[in-house]
C-alpha cells in the first residue's frame, strides 16, 4: 500500500512539475510575443522618423550658414537614408513588410526645428538652433535604437540586433559631431551676436 502510495504522490509531484513547466513556457513564449509586438510597433514608428528626417535634414542644410554645420549635416543626410534601408533590413529579418507608423515624437521635434529656424536670426544664432534641434533629434534616435537592439537581443534576433548596432554607433557619432561643431565657433560666435 504504501509503495502504491509513494508511486501516486511520485507521478503527481512529476504532473504538477510538467503543468508548472508548460504554464512557464506559455507565459515565456506569450511574453515574448508581447515583446515581439512591442519591438515592431517601435520599429514601426522610429521607420516612419528615419523617413521624415530624409524630408526635414534637407531644410536645415538650407538654412544653415557655417560649412561646417552644412557638412555635418549633409553627411548624417546620407547616413538617414542608409537608416531607413537598415529599418527595412530590420523588418526582411524579422519576416514582415516594411511599415511606417506616425512618430508623434518625431513630428514634433522637426516641428519645433522648423520654429526655431523660423524665429533665430541667420548665421551663427540660427546655427545654434539648428544644432540643438538636430541634437534632440539625435538623442531621441539613440534612445530608440538603443532599446530596439535590447529588444532584438532578448528577442534572439541577433541578425537584426546587429542592423540595429551599426545605426545606433552612427546616431552617437553624429550627435557627437554635433557637439564639436556648436564647440569649434558656434556658440561661441552666437554669444556674441
Amino acid at each position: 500500500m504504501k509503495t502504491t502510495t509513494s508511486k501516486n504522490l511520485a507521478v503527481k509531484k512529476s504532473s504538477a512539475k510538467e503543468s508548472e513547466s508548460n504554464s512557464n513556457s506559455s507565459n515565456s513564449s506569450k511574453d515574448q510575443s508581447q515583446l515581439m509586438e512591442l519591438f515592431v510597433d517601435e520599429l514601426k514608428d522610429i521607420y516612419w522618423a528615419e523617413k521624415a528626417l530624409t524630408k526635414a535634414i534637407p531644410k536645415m542644410i538650407k538654412k544653415a550658414s557655417s560649412e561646417e554645420l552644412i557638412e555635418a549635416l549633409e553627411s548624417h543626410l546620407k547616413e538617414t537614408e542608409g537608416h531607413v534601408k537598415r529599418c527595412e533590413q530590420v523588418f526582411g529579418a524579422i519576416g514582415k513588410e516594411p511599415k511606417a507608423v506616425k512618430c508623434e515624437a518625431m513630428a514634433g521635434l522637426v516641428k519645433e526645428a522648423g520654429e526655431i529656424m523660423d524665429e533665430t536670426e541667420e548665421g551663427p544664432m540660427r546655427d545654434a538652433g539648428i544644432i540643438s534641434a538636430a541634437q534632440k533629434v539625435e538623442h531621441y534616435e539613440i534612445a530608440t535604437y538603443g532599446t530596439l537592439r535590447t529588444f532584438a537581443n532578448a528577442l534572439g534576433l541577433d541578425h537584426a540586433a546587429s542592423i540595429l548596432e551599426q545605426t545606433l554607433e552612427e546616431e552617437k557619432a553624429a550627435d557627437k559631431k554635433l557637439t564639436e561643431v556648436a564647440e569649434s565657433s558656434i556658440n561661441a560666435e552666437a554669444a556674441t551676436a
